[in-house]
């Protein structure tokens, strides 16, 4: 069993040393009540809302900043996962995901699949989501709507992923009274076909006429919504027999579909 937490962070456009400690208190907090996995919002370290490149590009950072030795004195025997502007080493760039533990960042992520405005300011990454192995499991990347491909989700599964750690920044749409977000049930779904564990860290509050939706849910690998923190068995998923004679991958039949 792992503790996993989606930790709450409220980042301030321009505040880059007040987002810093932001997501460092956020990580402290969440390690010191005992998560080994922690998973940060899409772009944690400067917010969303930009008005324009110049304004993203101040705020992206390289993947080899000091702000992920922080992260990593901060995890301790956790793994952190979270979002930021990343300058990429071309010059461009990027939304991505760092996954970071005590030794430093195991991998980056650059978003694939991005969000309206976010095509004016970022360039999509070109690269499968990665797995990394890590001591509590092994941790699959998405970023927001990514989760929407189904395609990743069921590749990520079947490369082994037993957790789909999801940075998102949701922003509120309109649904009937009493229903879950959209976004949620499609990380329910993806959950349950794939018999693996997700994690959804998500925005609370608005930010420049921005509401989020504040969607932040862990989901079992049945498919149930967990809470923001929980003490998951990430390797049950393993197991992908739905029944005696049914294989969540091995049903599949590929060849009729294109």
């Amino acid at each position: 069993m792992t503790v996993v937490c989606c930790a709450p962070v409220t980042p301030v456009i321009g505040d880059h040393d007040g987002n810093r400690r932001r997501v460092l208190a956020a990580i402290g907090a969440a390690v010191a009540a005992g998560a080994r996995i922690v998973v940060l919002p899409e772009l944690a370290t400067c917010g969303y809302a930009f008005t324009d490149v110049a304004e993203a590009r101040a705020a992206g950072v390289a993947a080899d900043d000091p702000v992920f030795a922080g992260w990593a004195d901060a995890a301790g025997p956790a793994v952190v996962i979270g979002g930021f502007a990343e300058l990429g080493d071309d010059g461009r760039l990027y939304n991505s995901a760092a996954l970071v533990d005590a030794t430093g960042v195991r991998v980056v992520y650059r978003k694939t699949h991005l969000w309206d405005r976010e095509k004016l300011l970022f360039t999509p990454g070109d690269s499968a989501p990665p797995i990394v192995h890590t001591g509590h499991g092994r941790i699959g990347l998405l970023i927001c709507y990514d989760l929407e491909f189904p395609e990743l989700t069921r590749d990520l599964a079947e490369r082994g992923a037993d957790l789909i750690a999801a940075p998102v920044n949701w922003p509120l749409v309109e649904r009937p009274p009493g229903e879950h977000p959209p976004e949620t049930i499609i990380a329910m779904a993806a959950a349950r076909t794939n018999r693996l564990c997700v994690a959804i860290s998500d925005r609370d509050g608005t930010e420049r006429g921005i509401t989020w939706t504040g969607g932040s849910t862990l989901v079992d690998d049945h498919g149930w919504l967990r809470g923001t923190t929980a003490d998951l068995d990430l390797r049950r998923g393993r197991d992908k027999r739905l029944s005696p004679r049914n294989h969540a991958l091995g049903d599949r039949r590929p060849g009729l579909s294109r």
